[in-house]
Formats: C-alpha cells, sequence, structure tokens
C-alpha cells in the first residue's frame, strides 16, 4: 500500500498531528519509510539587505532558517521514535513550501503525503484549510492526507 509517507512538518500544533497519523499508519505498514521533511523560504541576499538597522554580527537568514528547519527536524524525528516509530528520515529544504513538497514527493515517490491543516503561517480565524495544505492538496500527484 504506502512504502513512502512524506509529513511536512514546520514546529506547529498541526503539523505535529500530522506527524501522529504518518506514526500510526507505519504502526499498519510496518514496511513502510517516514520522511520528515521541513521547508523554509529561501531569502537572497538582497532580501537581507534590506533591513534598515542590521547588527554587525547579522547572519544570512538563510542560514538562520536552515537551522531552525533542521532542530524542527530533529524535534519530529525524536518524537516519531518515542511513539514507536522507525525507519524515518529527515530532509530540510528551501523554497516556496507547496511547491518544495510536491517536487520533494515526486522526487522520492512518495505514496502519501501527510500535512497539517493549518502551519505556523495561518492565524486567520475562519479558514478550512491553510494556503500550503491547499495548495497540495490540489497539486499533488499521489494522495494527500490533511490533518
Amino acid at each position: 500500500m504506502f512504502k513512502r509517507i512524506l509529513v511536512a512538518v514546520d514546529g506547529s500544533k498541526t503539523s505535529l498531528k500530522a506527524l501522529d497519523k504518518a506514526i500510526e499508519l507505519q504502526k499498519l505498514i510496518p514496511e513502510a519509510e517516514i520522511y520528515i521533511l521541513c521547508v523554509y523560504k529561501h531569502h537572497s541576499l538582497f532580501e537581507a539587505s534590506l533591513s534598515i538597522g542590521r547588527p554587525a554580527d547579522m547572519d544570512i537568514p538563510d542560514k538562520v532558517l536552515s537551522e531552525y528547519a533542521k532542530g524542527v527536524v530533529n524535534h519530529a524525528k525524536e518524537l516519531a521514535k518515542e511513539h514507536g516509530a522507525t525507519k524515518i528520515r529527515g530532509f530540510v529544504k528551501a523554497g516556496r513550501p507547496s511547491r518544495v513538497i510536491i517536487k520533494f514527493a515526486e522526487d522520492k515517490e512518495a505514496d502519501l503525503i501527510v500535512v497539517g491543516t493549518k502551519g505556523t503561517n495561518s492565524d486567520k480565524e475562519g479558514m478550512f484549510l491553510g494556503s500550503v495544505s491547499h495548495r497540495v492538496a490540489s497539486h499533488a500527484k499521489c494522495p494527500v492526507l490533511v490533518v
């Protein structure tokens, strides 16, 4: 059934609920592998230079965001292990989240994508789906489980 389950995480509560569902699925299909992916928005040097006041030791935004994303993935991997998951791999990518998630799923031949309804950028009340989960569900070539 499912050999590769891609879970997109961003540290939000709903992305961790998506991780929980992926773990439940893996328990039903022990040979399935879970790919945990965190995508951060790429910032160019030009965007970084637009800051009005910068401290002398300012890190490039991509470096800071990449490190944060690695922390999110490592935390998710630890949670998955604590809940009995096996065959877990973590990945960090830069770019527009919905596009990167879809392309990553295609490249890794994921059989299922699991995403939360809303991520860290969704604070609008009354929206049923966040923009990333909506785009992924609308454009992915494999099934998408929105949690």
